[in-house]
């Protein structure tokens, strides 16, 4: 009988390691990097009897960053998206996981329109008034709610 030196740093189950060790590694780069995005303040809302908590993108770059790269969300979780100025702010999905319904919301709370909003995608959603806030949950979460344009979000910070 022969038997041949092995190599282990060539073999294919040392490769096969090699290449999980580096999967693994990735994965926790992007596990770390999802959760300095959940970094963000965390506020109370309301929509009628529902409580919502809401993450608070309003930075520039908060905002630019948003739900990228989550793998899931709390049932009754969100993000608000806050502006400085009330306008045409347009959303789109690139590089986000998760599939999401927006609401676009006026000063007083009110939600304007309702827009659902398909995963890695670039279709902008836009809200059908010039608004200040924006309010991302998951996928039917309105819908689920029963709640439709008119209706109104409480607890908004206010706009400086």
């Amino acid at each position: 009988m022969l038997s041949a030196a092995v190599d282990p740093l060539t073999s294919d189950n040392a490769m096969h390691r090699m290449i999980k060790t580096l999967l693994a590694a990735g994965t926790t780069v992007l596990a770390t990097l999802a959760h300095a995005q959940s970094a963000l303040p965390v506020i109370p809302l309301t929509a009628g009897m529902y409580a919502i908590q809401a993450e608070v993108a309003a930075s520039p770059e908060a905002r630019e960053r948003g739900l990228m790269f989550r793998k899931n969300m709390p049932a009754n979780a969100g993000m608000l998206f806050v502006f400085e100025d009330k306008a045409g702010h347009c959303f789109w999905m690139k590089n986000t996981d998760l599939p999401l319904s927006i609401a676009f919301l006026a000063d007083d709370g009110s939600i304007v329109n309702i827009e659902e909003m398909k995963p890695q995608t670039e279709d902008n959603h836009c809200p059908r008034a010039a608004v200040r806030y924006a309010l991302e949950m998951n996928k039917g979460w309105f819908a689920q709610k029963g709640l439709k344009p008119g209706a109104k979000i409480g607890g908004l910070p206010q706009p400086k």
